[in-house]
C-alpha cells in the first residue's frame, strides 16, 4: 500500500439523505486528519459500490472506514437514540470484525451522555426488517439489524488492509416500532443522537493512529 504522508483519512459512511443532514450539521472539530462523509445510497448493493468507487481514489487511500446511520434494534428493551456498536457486522457474505470497539464506547458515552450504548453483532438485511423477521434475527445472535453497515466494511476490507467499524443509532425497536421516520418522535430522537456522535468518531480515529503500549 502506497499510504500518503500526511493524517491519516476517516471515511464515514451513511445511506439516507437524513443521516447524511445530521452528520454534516454535527460538530465538526477535532478531527485528526481528512474527513469525508459519504451518502451511500439505500441498500447492501449501493453501499458496496459506493464504498469501494470512493476509496479508489488516491485521497482515501489507507482511510479508516465507520458505517453509521440509524438501526432497527432486535433485543427487547432497546429505544430509539439508544447506539449500537458492531463487534461485528455480518450478512450471507461474510463476517468483518470492528475495530476499537471499546473506545468507541467509551468516547460515544462521554459524546451523548445518558444514552444507552450496545454492543454485539450487527447483521445485514437487503429490505426494511419488521414484526416477527426480528426475532428471527435475534435469535442468530444479532441485536441490531441495517441494510447498509455489512456491506459497507466488506467492501471497505476487500480493497485493502484498513480499519473499520459499525456505529448505529436506533430508530425503532421491538416496542417502538417507527412508522415514518421525522415524524415520530423516536426518529427525531436518533437524529439529535446521530448529530453528536462526530467528536467520539474522531477520537475512535485518532487513537488508531497512537503507538500501541
Amino acid at each position: 500500500m502506497n499510504r500518503q504522508s500526511g493524517p491519516s483519512p476517516l471515511l464515514i459512511a451513511c445511506a439516507l439523505g437524513i443521516e447524511h443532514l445530521a452528520l454534516r450539521t454535527g460538530d465538526r472539530g477535532g478531527a485528526g486528519g481528512p474527513v469525508t462523509v459519504l451518502r451511500t445510497g439505500m441498500g447492501p448493493k449501493a453501499a458496496e459500490r459506493s464504498v469501494a468507487r470512493v476509496l479508489a481514489e488516491p485521497a482515501l487511500d489507507g482511510a479508516a472506514v465507520l458505517a453509521t446511520g440509524f438501526c432497527a434494534g432486535l433485543a427487547p428493551g432497546m429505544h430509539p437514540g439508544d447506539l449500537v456498536v458492531a463487534e461485528e457486522t455480518r450478512d450471507p457474505r461474510g463476517t468483518v470484525a470492528g475495530v476499537g470497539t471499546g473506545r468507541l464506547v467509551k468516547e460515544l458515552a462521554r459524546a451523548v451522555p445518558g444514552r444507552t450504548v450496545h454492543t454485539g453483532p450487527l447483521t445485514g438485511s437487503d429490505h426494511v426488517v419488521r414484526g416477527p423477521e426480528r426475532a428471527d434475527l435475534l435469535a442468530t445472535g444479532a441485536i441490531a439489524v441495517d441494510m447498509e453497515s455489512a456491506a459497507t466494511l466488506l467492501s471497505a476490507v476487500r480493497t485493502g488492509v484498513r480499519p473499520v467499524a459499525a456505529v448505529r443509532v436506533v430508530v425503532d425497536a421491538p416496542e417502538h416500532e417507527l412508522v415514518r421516520i421525522g415524524t415520530v418522535r423516536g426518529g427525531i430522537s436518533a437524529f439529535r443522537v446521530l448529530r453528536s456522535v462526530l467528536p467520539a468518531f474522531f477520537e475512535w480515529h485518532r487513537s488508531l493512529l497512537l503507538p500501541r503500549r
